[in-house]
């Protein structure tokens, strides 16, 4: 991959997270950042997520994924190019396929178990209304008009947001870890979404998972879980069969003991909800 590919390929917010960095205040197509090379008191480096680059006003500097790891880690373009690569692939065209939507944009009106019926028809049609105990019914305000829409809880007490005609995220974006009750278990299993999550509950046997089961949310925030990993002695993937999510379980394949890949069950379906949904009648 050359380094025109790698601009394109990572995104600016997942590398800015990786340094552990979110931005002081953003809309839907940008965010100010605190400078990255500097002490200041009012934030100047605006990054633009859908041109996927960023401007520095106090130094009139522009930047690309590749300029802001050689500032931040003060290291050479090929130095820049090895942190990327172990960041495992942050697909910008999937970032811009959801929408996140920061605290200070939105107002959420109301939360309860999920009642309205085109939410249930739109789980009914995914064929997981039986965890509908699982999400929440979610009402929310933006730009002075009201949605509504599936919700699915993050560990940053953000919602993952869904329905017919909407994939936003409300709030925070991070990774969703479900654990059994155990202070730890030996297993855990990945999903990239919680329709896969819910779909993996549907073929269990028992109302509660085996084992712990971690969603990503997104495959660009596989780096907030990667500590998490290795406290287990085994991996179970359900990744999409696309490519962000055979790189990821690429990736975790190479740093991990005992990783089961398990996609090769729907290896003619996008993911594990859709072979659910062609072949739901089978048992597990």
């Amino acid at each position: 991959m050359n380094c025109k590919q790698i601009k394109k390929t990572f995104s600016i917010r997942a590398v800015l997270e990786s340094f552990g960095l979110s931005p002081a205040k953003e809309n839907r197509r940008t965010a100010f950042y605190f400078a990255l090379d500097r002490e200041e008191k009012i934030p100047s480096f605006c990054v633009d997520f859908i041109k996927n680059c960023a401007f520095d006003f106090g130094t009139g500097r522009n930047y690309d994924v590749i300029s802001i790891v050689q500032l931040i880690k003060k290291c050479s373009v090929s130095e820049s190019l090895i942190y990327l690569s172990t960041l495992g692939t942050h697909a910008y065209p999937e970032r811009l396929s959801e929408e996140i939507i920061s605290e200070n944009q939105h107002r959420i009106l109301k939360i309860n178990e999920i009642r309205h019926p085109a939410l249930i028809q739109y789980l009914e049609l995914r064929k997981v209304a039986d965890q509908k105990k699982r999400l929440w019914e979610v009402h929310y305000e933006l730009e002075g008009r009201k949605y509504f829409g599936i919700g699915f809880k993050n560990d940053s007490d953000g919602f993952e947001i869904r329905n017919r005609y909407a994939k936003v995220c409300l709030g925070a974006k991070d990774i969703t870890l479900i654990q059994i009750g155990k202070d730890r278990t030996s297993e855990i299993a990945v999903f990239e979404g919680f329709f896969d999550y819910l779909t993996f509950m549907n073929l269990e046997s028992q109302s509660e998972p085996a084992c712990d089961c971690l969603v990503l949310n997104s495959t660009a925030m596989l780096f907030k879980a990667e500590k998490l990993l290795m406290k287990y002695q085994k991996i179970l993937l359900f990744l999409d069969n696309d490519k962000n999510g055979k790189s990821v379980a690429v990736k975790i394949k190479n740093e991990y003991h005992d990783v089961e890949d398990c996609s090769l069950m729907y290896h003619n379906f996008k993911d594990l909800n859709e072979w659910f949904m062609a072949e739901g009648s089978l048992k597990k």
